[in-house]
């Protein structure tokens, strides 16, 4: 699917919400492991009804418009990240701050730290995030919304 078309989907979305979309940016980013992330960032006039109750909105935006682009182009292999009003991105480097500050806790105390419940998506970058990390190793423990990351120090190799 080309990125035009993605535009045009994820702005009739957004405007099924009764909610104008301004002019969306598209950038690229290639994250750890050389996974490429495009990123499309859009300005609304109104964000309540996506950053609301966590975001819940944009999850679920983000979620139809991976669905939708999955079965137009199943051979697509980057992921695709809808951005309301910078909100994304900030909860993305809120998510890696914590994992940095609870790997350096692991380290210096040598053991075991669990990471507050996150859904799926912030776990994920969690283990994304520490993906290098010769002397920690990131593992999901425990069930449903109290599903969580432990990192696990297991000293230098």
């Amino acid at each position: 699917m080309q990125k035009d078309d993605t535009i045009n989907l994820i702005k009739e979305l957004i405007e099924k919400t009764t909610v104008s979309a301004g002019e969306i940016q598209v950038t690229e980013e290639t994250g750890e492991r050389g996974k490429k992330t495009v990123w499309f960032s859009v300005e609304v006039s109104d964000p309540y009804h996506f950053s609301a109750r966590g975001g819940e909105g944009l999850f679920a935006l983000n979620h139809l418009v991976r669905r939708i682009i999955e079965t137009r182009s199943p051979d697509l292999v980057e992921e695709i990240l809808v951005d309301i009003n910078g909100f994304q991105k900030k909860r993305v480097e809120n998510v890696r701050a914590v994992a940095h500050m609870m790997a350096e806790r692991a380290r210096y105390f040598k053991s075991n730290i669990e990471v507050d419940p996150m859904s799926a998506f912030e776990r994920r970058i969690v283990h994304e995030f520490l993906s290098d990390a010769a002397d920690l190793r990131t593992e999901s423990e425990g069930t449903g919304p109290g599903r969580r990351v432990v990192i696990k120090y297991i000293g230098s190799l």
